[in-house]
């Protein structure tokens, strides 16, 4: 028996054993959300989104089937990083609104069951931050607030300093940063407007358990944890930062590439204060009840590390660390590619903790249309709702938005702007999203025709199938823990990807064609029971020739190019 087919029988007979668990938590077949608030509605005219636009289209979110949301930073910041250099961990930036408005936010979320993430952005403050000041003075309890270092003495420009280490930021450029008030170095793995904070300092980890609970306590049901690898550094017995090796990838030195980077990421001392995080909150919902509370990490990073930023048998991590294996594939992908990505998740995720999450883009990466093509949305919408475990959608791929052109402005000069354009809510001024013409960042020529209230109207819709799709996860046959259920997914042949889900009562096969051809595929049953060879079109892409409820014979069966289609049929018992 080859290695693939193998994989395939453990997994699902592990599926099938572990059924018997138990009820699942809410978070782990949920159906999750990221807004970026700059870009999601435009309340008071500004062109910029805030958070009384995101209360005013909560219910688009119940509409179609999310679960929880989670925001990009609402914080005060100077916006060096869009939100991600936090000046305040404990207010809300002006461009947003105010507290009031968030807890506006909360109470509405409540009423009509959205549940709220917040980012928290644990590795590194804005420089402009109080707590930096006061470590640039040396303020008692700051002092080593911030990881900082002397560094060396130049020996080719007496009086002058060479950095600690050899280290270069993700964002190019040496990650450390002379202060000239200080007279030392500090560390920064982003921007030098993003210093790193000291987690050796048990005064850093007590600061920032008490920004869990000030968030927690306005009601927030938990938090994705920003650049997770990244938060403690290697440093030698003596206090000196060994320097990281080439890694022969470029021969630019101020690229992040350059090196190897086995001691600044993924260091154990990180996985230790994530389990600390999420004691934290287990303790939070002990003491104050209500529904799990719970931790999204964001780590690219290979999957033996993943594992243990789950947990380790007798300590808990994050509840989702996400899942990127799937955004490495593109367009010219197949469903051969598609299963290896799902492989190598599950032997290891799966297999030893029960869990699964599809992420398959976000706010650093270019979108689902842009990466597969128009075409290929659907397709792959599909495919993420259909396995098991959490999903996770990036605002706008529910309706195919796509990368936008765009060139710098007075607010932004990012080569992560096309993925952060404005929400598409209609066909009218701005898309819907602002009552001014000027939006921060340009909107989609499309616009006109890719929309919420276009695609409303139209049945087959990218986001009328998203809708269909997430009404079928949370029927009782996709339920990944379905007492008496079970599933199972493989590649067909080189374009046909196949899952089936199915409970005492019912039986879902999905079937996605990922080539240009048209696939005749089957016998996709071996029974002597004729029932089990038919069945109907439950729901279909707009490549589909078919009408739903139409009947399709499981030993002869073909597939459009580009289409999906998701076939049921009732169990006689």
């Amino acid at each position: 028996m080859d290695r693939s087919r193998l994989i395939k029988l453990i997994i699902t007979f592990t599926l099938l054993s572990v059924s018997s668990c138990g009820a699942a938590d809410w978070w782990e077949d949920s159906s999750l959300y990221q807004i970026y608030p700059r870009s999601w509605k435009d309340s008071n005219g500004d062109g910029i989104g805030d958070l009384n636009g995101i209360t005013e289209k909560l219910e688009y979110l119940k509409e179609i089937g999310i679960t929880a949301t989670w925001l990009s930073p609402i914080f005060k910041s100077p916006m060096s990083d869009f939100g991600y250099d936090i000046s305040n961990f404990y207010e809300v930036d002006p461009i947003f609104g105010t507290l009031d408005d968030f807890d506006a936010l909360i109470k509405k979320a409540k009423k009509i069951g959205i549940k709220i993430i917040l980012d928290f952005v644990p590795n590194h403050s804005s420089d402009e931050c109080e707590w930096f000041q006061k470590s640039i003075e040396r303020k008692d309890g700051y002092e080593n607030f911030y990881v900082w270092e002397n560094g060396f003495d130049d020996p080719k420009n007496p009086g002058k300093k060479l950095p600690p280490s050899n280290w270069v930021s993700i964002f190019g450029g040496k990650m450390w940063t002379w202060n000239e008030k200080r007279q030392q170095f500090y560390l920064h793995q982003f921007q030098a407007k993003q210093p790193d904070l000291n987690y050796k300092n048990p005064k850093v980890r007590e600061e920032m358990l008490k920004v869990l609970k000030f968030w927690l306590d306005r009601g927030v049901d938990g938090f994705r944890i920003d650049a997770v690898p990244h938060i403690f550094e290697k440093v030698n017995d003596d206090g000196t930062y060994p320097d990281e090796p080439l890694s022969g990838a470029t021969s630019d030195p101020d690229s992040y590439d350059y090196l190897t980077h086995i001691y600044t990421k993924d260091q154990y001392e990180t996985v230790e204060v994530i389990y600390e995080w999420r004691a934290f909150l287990n303790q939070y919902q002990k003491e104050h009840g209500g529904e799990t509370r719970i931790l999204l990490a964001e780590a690219y990073s290979p999957i033996d590390v993943i594992d243990q930023y789950f947990g380790n048998g007798t300590h808990f991590g994050a509840h989702i660390p996400f899942n990127f294996n799937l955004m490495g594939l593109r367009g010219s992908s197949n469903a051969r590619d598609l299963e290896r990505s799902i492989n190598s998740w599950m032997e290891v995720m799966w297999a030893k903790h029960k869990t699964a999450n599809w992420v398959l883009g976000n706010h650093d990466n270019s979108r689902i249309a842009t990466n597969f093509g128009n075409h290929k949305v659907d397709l792959v919408n599909v495919i993420i709702t259909a396995l098991p475990g959490a999903t996770v959608t990036y605002y706008g791929e529910e309706i195919g938005m796509s990368n936008v052109k765009t060139e710098c402005t007075e607010i932004s000069c990012d080569d992560r702007d096309p993925e952060r354009t404005p929400f598409q809510w209609s066909d009218g001024k701005s898309a819907g999203f602002s009552s001014s013409s000027k939006t921060w960042l340009p909107i989609a020529d499309d616009y006109k025709k890719v929309n919420v209230k276009v695609e409303r109207g139209a049945d087959r819709s990218t986001l009328n199938v998203f809708k269909g799709l997430q009404k079928l996860k949370r029927s009782s046959a996709y339920k990944a823990f379905k007492e008496d259920g079970g599933w199972s997914y493989s590649a067909i042949n080189d374009e046909v990807f196949q899952v089936i889900r199915s409970s005492s009562k019912e039986e879902y096969r999905i079937l996605v064609n990922f080539g240009e051809k048209l696939e005749e595929v089957g016998p996709l049953i071996n029974s002597v029971n004729s029932d089990e060879h038919v069945m109907e079109y439950f729901l279909l892409t707009s490549n589909s020739p078919h009408r739903i409820g139409e009947k399709v014979n499981l030993n002869n069966i073909y597939l459009m190019p580009f289409e999906a289609v998701v076939l049921r049929r009732k169990i006689r018992n």
